[in-house]
């Protein structure tokens, strides 16, 4: 017993000291983590201390905000999409009937007329060189098919005059073969509205007329280095230093382009001349895009492709007014002329406010929105709203902006998820444009004349950008894209198998709706493109201009692919039909690829890799979740290395 009393009275203490050591544990933690509540609650007195705390807390959410989020402030504060904006985005359409008219020329102005070789009486028989008229062409021409119509590059051979041995007349001789024209061409004119064209001036026809595929290729390829090179030239240069500069040398190459003395000046001329134009194009495209907001990029882009649709109506109308391709030349370097004289000034064409805050150009950015919020009414210095003021809006932008530094077309290589999507939108526009001579070819039979396929064609193109303008918006553009390139794949596909066995209302209305979903696919691509590819890629301690450079080539893609027409007519059109497979297979392929899309509806426009990373693949269908919070690849992490997901 007085044993056991010692025990449990030294038992207290023990179970004491055991739940000690556990409970200061947890205490001290707990002191640690509300030290800064407690210390500041005995210490009310000192408000200078939490006064900075609260200055320096909004910068933090600044820093952690995306450049696309801060983009959508400072253009808020200048006044959203108002008065100002809207005007020049509107006003971005009138140069859209220039580049329609240049971009058209090319069909007038390479149209073959009908023709035949002139008749050589010297190469006739004596008793057949007083002949004038159809006689004398009948003698003169052979004549091909049951309609009898005159060869157009071949005349006939006689035999050389037997010596006479008995007086008389001599009977009329047969011909004996053919032989090519000695004498030149007549043409029948006028055609395609001209008197005088390239063609019936430098007589591109028979032996020669392959030089007429090459002017076409040749055109389109400056259309496609313009595209690439003047893109690339966009991001560094700025989109309107870019416009101007190419309505400059437009206007040079397209005077040029009208005092050509010779055929291998003008086709060096047309190469340089396509280039400018597409560098205009594809500036103004940007500038435009990046002036809307996402509720009205759709309907401004149809509406600039809408002006350009009325540029290639009112060109034949031209053409039969001057009735001269110098003239006409030279009425479209006039209106070059007159849009540098107008676009040039900064009122009508500024820079783009999300280039210069994207490559940190803030000072210039702000001269910019500044007249773009006093035009609105805004007051760019009043903060009373909930929102901050455009002032204090630049000035939190401005601290953090380095300073840009440019790099090569090569940093698309750079990227994981970007460079997939531009890959799959180039295979979109290649298809788009180049599978467009097989529907052409097979239309030809149905509407021989010029005039009707000309003015259906652009007929067609207006009606897909109304459909796209109904759709896009409602549908999403991966949908749309995708039910376009179906469309055009499947046209495709049934007039490469059974074009011999179908009727000819089929065959027409395939045609009809190839051409149709092809335009529909090329301009979606486009405007895609522009949707999903950023502004610039930042790095640390570099920034990658990239929007400019991936539009242009997406849109170099689809004249490349316009360019296989032309060069497959260059060797006889012997690869046609090989031409027609390739463009069908790709069309299956591209409908696989588009799949993998993200969804740009209704999104601001992406200004750095982060923001096109965080692009999403949406489901088809409206029933299903939004999007699936599954990035479509793994992101970019050449420039990221280091940097965690919050961070992103």
């Amino acid at each position: 017993m007085p044993h056991i009393g010692p025990r449990p009275t030294q038992a207290p203490p023990i179970h004491a000291l055991g739940p000690a050591p556990m409970q200061p544990r947890p205490t001290p933690r707990l002191h640690r983590t509300q030290s800064p509540p407690l210390n500041a609650s005995p210490r009310p007195p000192q408000a200078p201390p939490q006064e900075p705390s609260l200055v320096q807390a909004p910068p933090r959410p600044e820093r952690s905000r995306r450049p696309m989020e801060q983009e959508a402030r400072v253009l808020r504060a200048a006044g959203g999409f108002g008065r100002a904006r809207r005007l020049l985005a509107a006003a971005s359409w009138v140069p859209c009937i220039v580049l329609g008219l240049a971009l058209s020329s090319e069909a007038l102005l390479t149209a073959q007329p009908a023709h035949h070789c002139r008749p050589d009486p010297t190469l006739l028989p004596p008793p057949l060189r007083a002949l004038r008229g159809p006689a004398l062409l009948d003698a003169a021409i052979p004549r091909l098919g049951p309609t009898r119509a005159p060869s157009p590059c071949l005349l006939l051979r006689y035999p050389d005059p037997a010596p006479r041995t008995r007086p008389g007349p001599r009977p009329a001789p047969a011909s004996n073969g053919t032989r090519p024209c000695t004498r030149g061409w007549l043409y029948a004119l006028p055609s395609a509205g001209l008197l005088q064209s390239p063609v019936t001036q430098w007589n591109l026809v028979c032996g020669d007329g392959w030089k007429v595929p090459l002017e076409q290729a040749s055109h389109l390829l400056g259309w496609l280095l313009g595209c690439v090179v003047l893109g690339a030239g966009c991001d560094r240069f700025g989109r309107r230093a870019v416009f101007v500069a190419s309505l400059v040398l437009t206007t040079g190459l397209g005077a040029s382009e009208a005092l050509a003395a010779s055929f291998p000046t003008l086709l060096v001329l047309r190469l340089l001349h396509g280039g400018t134009l597409a560098g205009a194009l594809l500036a103004l495209y940007l500038a435009r895009l990046e002036l809307c907001d996402p509720p009205h990029r759709l309907v401004f882009s149809v509406g600039a492709g809408l002006f350009s649709v009325a540029g290639t109506l009112l060109l034949p109308g031209l053409a039969a007014l001057v009735q001269d391709w110098r003239l006409l030349q030279g009425l479209g370097a006039l209106m070059s002329g007159l849009l540098l004289l107008f676009w040039g000034f900064p009122a009508l064409f500024p820079e783009s406010p999300c280039w210069l805050l994207a490559t940190g150009q803030v000072a210039q950015a702000r001269k910019v929105l500044w007249r773009f919020a006093e035009a609105s009414g805004v007051d760019p210095e009043d903060s009373s709203l909930e929102e901050n003021s455009l002032a204090t809006e630049l000035a939190m932008l401005s601290a953090g902006s380095p300073q840009p530094r440019y790099h090569s077309l090569l940093g698309l290589l750079r990227t994981r998820v970007t460079w997939r999507n531009g890959l799959i939108l180039g295979f979109s526009s290649l298809v788009g444009g180049g599978i467009r001579a097989n529907f052409r070819r097979s239309l030809a039979p149905q509407v021989p004349a010029f005039y009707l396929p000309y003015f259906l064609e652009a007929g067609l193109e207006a009606a897909a950008l109304v459909f796209l303008l109904l759709t896009a918006d409602r549908c999403g553009r991966r949908l749309v894209l995708l039910l376009g390139t179906m469309a055009t794949g499947l046209a495709s596909l049934l007039l490469l198998a059974g074009a011999q066995y179908l009727p000819g209302w089929t065959v027409l209305f395939l045609s009809v709706l190839g051409l149709l979903a092809s335009r529909a696919v090329s301009a979606l691509s486009s405007l895609f493109a522009a949707e999903v590819f950023p502004t610039v890629i930042s790095c640390p301690q570099r920034t990658l201009s990239h929007r400019g450079a991936g539009l242009g080539l997406v849109l170099g893609a689809g004249f490349l692919g316009q360019a296989a027409s032309p060069l497959d007519t260059l060797h006889g059109r012997r690869g046609f039909f090989l031409q027609q497979v390739v463009f069908a297979s790709l069309a299956v392929l591209t409908l696989l690829c588009v799949l993998l899309l993200p969804e740009s509806r209704s999104r601001g426009l992406p200004q750095s890799l982060q923001d096109a990373d965080h692009l999403r693949r949406s489901p088809l269908l409206r029933g299903c979740p939004r999007q699936d919070h599954l990035p479509l690849l793994p992101p970019s992490d050449s420039c990221w290395a280091g940097h965690t997901p919050e961070q992103h």
